[in-house]
């Protein structure tokens, strides 16, 4: 199915949307917007911890600072044939491999010395019939890993410019059945024809094993931009306990007017701040929050 060419923001709604995550919408807006791209809202609710009426608050929050979508928002939970399809079309090359192991047996496992914390070091993926068969007889249920035939993937980014980060046997399923992040991610933005990413900087080291899987599934690699997050006082990321921070509590207008200035724009509405953008402008460092 071929689209135009589009942006997104895409949050997974298990807490309101804090000023942070606003300006990063807005952010994504404004490169969608002047590069002729449709803008989408897609709902990242796959997991358990997110809830309905959350949803609902953020979407409401995005509209109250102005923020307009071409197309309904879409919810993941909807797409759930959609990602186990891609998973049986890469099982079905070889790709994939079930594993038993827990996130302690990860840690606590020997791994390669240049390998980073947290790094798949391998355990499951040359297992036997019978191991398999024998760990699944013991009952844990098996996710499934991406067999990955590289250690590292570079992408390039508008902000950042070429990054080079760790690919590993990342999981594509878990085992509960629900599709992983970064699967349903690589999926949802190839079928909704996105071919732009602007998210928060904390998401760039996934962005390699994003990509890569892209590659695999003949999807082209999207333009990234990462931008800088927000921080708190402390130097930390913002959060819900640093107090009121929510545009529900801040105030649309206040919101916008702290956004506008903490990205060096003179206007704060959104069309007066696309008239002003320019990515090159754009603050390299995080911004710091004091409420």
């Amino acid at each position: 199915m071929s689209h135009s060419p589009a942006g997104r923001f895409a949050p997974s709604p298990s807490a309101d949307l804090h000023i942070g995550n606003v300006r990063t919408a807005v952010l994504a807006w404004l490169f969608a917007r002047s590069t002729d791209r449709r803008f989408l809202v897609r709902v990242e609710d796959l997991d358990d911890r997110t809830f309905a009426d959350v949803a609902q608050r953020q979407l409401d929050d995005l509209a109250s600072v102005g923020l307009t979508w071409d197309e309904p928002p879409e919810y993941q939970t909807a797409h759930e044939t959609r990602y186990l399809a891609v998973i049986d079309a890469l099982t079905q090359r070889g790709l994939t491999f079930e594993c038993f192991c827990s996130r302690k047996d990860i840690l606590q496992a020997p791994r390669a010395p240049h390998a980073p914390e947290g790094a798949y070091p391998g355990t499951c993926r040359n297992l036997s019939a019978d191991e398999r068969a024998r760990r699944r007889a013991a009952g844990r249920p098996p996710a499934i890993r991406l067999r990955s035939d590289t250690n590292e993937y570079t992408v390039t980014d508008l902000l950042y410019g070429t990054y080079t980060g760790v690919v590993d046997d990342f999981v594509l399923r878990r085992g509960d059945n629900v599709p992983a992040y970064n699967l349903a991610v690589v999926v949802d933005d190839a079928a909704q024809g996105v071919d732009q990413v602007v998210r928060g900087d904390d998401l760039l080291p996934s962005s390699p094993r994003q990509a890569y899987l892209a590659a695999l599934l003949g999807y082209s690699q999207p333009i990234y931009a990462h931008v800088p997050l927000v921080l708190n006082a402390d130097g930390k990321r913002l959060a819900k306990r640093d107090g009121a921070v929510t545009v529900s509590e801040i105030g649309p207008e206040s919101a916008m007017a702290q956004i506008a200035e903490s990205l060096g724009f003179t206007a704060t509405s959104l069309d007066g701040m696309l008239a002003e953008f320019d990515p090159e402008r754009l603050p390299r460092k995080p911004w710091v929050f004091r409420p």
